[in-house]
């Protein structure tokens, strides 16, 4: 049976039947359908691997998106680009920054692949893709029928879109499709970007790649899989409440996608777990990361059941503490598939 740590940046030790790669839709296809037409045999698509933690072996095949190639054409006011849903995004951005195509700074150094993006809705920095795509190719997995989504049909929220609920295990994401204004404002509003000196797009990239090496296990030296955790949005009344006991508690007013502030504050789950005590703690060979407690980190040897573990106290604790429930944003396989804590 074949090895799963390599693919999957948190490198825990799983295996599966069998692992196949495709490169376009006639080859995903045709491996998918032969594989669906074995008994009892589950499937999982797998883009960049670092949203995917496997803590357990998985009793069926992975299928390894790799559809590749990026095309471009503007107008006198807009970058359009088409995407393969294989590209690893790091690199698209830094291609988007070499040809002057601007958006993409905030969300430079984000591992995974361009295909993971809408699923998750991928943010940081006061960006989130959503305000940057235009369409999503995707082919439903029981037809074939090859469709093309609007970004009202992607129905994003906050790290969460369609592909997460009435299309889950429904699709597969072959294509996004980007719409970059050339006309725009930067986003130096949080954090440290907000002490850059006449900001450009290439130093906020910089400056974004400097911070997250900084905070931030590079999942080649340690396993990890990035933010673990959503960070929460509560009602300004549970916000008021924590505030009174803690007068520094960060946070964010949530503004919906046409940019009107709403009675909801995000309050950072890096915080919330600092507070509740996670920060640097270990967990057999699962850490809290010192730097960055958002993120669990796999020190060698890690099992499932220890991230599982980890998990699940942080939540309880947090839960306990604050009265507020995390969510988990990485997407943890059982056996069958996916398991929710």
């Amino acid at each position: 049976m074949p090895s799963l740590q390599p693919y999957s940046t948190f490198g825990l030790a799983a295996s599966c039947d069998s692992i196949q790669s495709f490169t376009d839709v006639a080859s995903f296809l045709s491996i998918f359908n032969t594989q669906n037409n074995k008994t009892n045999n589950a499937t999982y698509i797998l883009g960049g691997g670092s949203n995917s933690i496997f803590t357990d072996d998985f009793d069926g095949t992975i299928l390894v998106n790799e559809i590749k190639g990026i095309s471009h054409f503007d107008t006198e006011s807009h970058h359009y680009l088409r995407v393969g849903a294989g590209e690893n995004w790091h690199d698209f951005v830094t291609l988007c920054m070499k040809e002057e195509w601007y958006g993409f700074e905030n969300l430079a150094l984000i591992p995974g692949s361009v295909g993971a993006c809408p699923i998750q809705n991928i943010g940081a920095y006061g960006v989130e893709v959503n305000s940057l795509i235009e369409k999503v190719e995707c082919v439903f997995l029981e037809t074939g029928e090859q469709v093309l989504l609007s970004n009202e049909d992607c129905q994003f929220g906050y790290r969460d879109s369609v592909f997460k609920h009435a299309l889950a295990n429904k699709v597969l994401i072959t294509h996004v499709n980007f719409k970059l204004p050339k006309q725009y404002e930067l986003e130096v509003s949080y954090g440290e970007l907000a002490a850059l000196t006449e900001p450009t797009p290439e130093k906020v990239y910089s400056k974004v790649i400097e911070i997250r090496k900084s905070k931030l296990p590079n999942p080649s030296e340690l396993g990890n899989a990035g933010s673990f955790f959503k960070n929460p949005v509560v009602s300004n009344a549970v916000y008021q409440a924590i505030a009174q006991e803690y007068e520094s508690v960060p946070h964010f007013v949530v503004s919906d996608n046409a940019g009107n502030e709403q009675e909801q504050i995000k309050i950072p789950a890096a915080w919330l777990i600092d507070q509740a005590g996670f920060k640097g703690k270990t967990l057999n060979k699962v850490r809290c990361h010192p730097t960055q407690p958002l993120v669990l980190t796999n020190l060698g040897g890690a099992t499932g059941s220890d991230v599982i573990t980890m998990a699940k106290n942080i939540i309880a604790s947090v839960q306990d503490k604050f009265g507020i429930q995390l969510e988990p944003e990485v997407r943890l396989l059982g056996n069958k598939g996916l398991i929710s804590l």
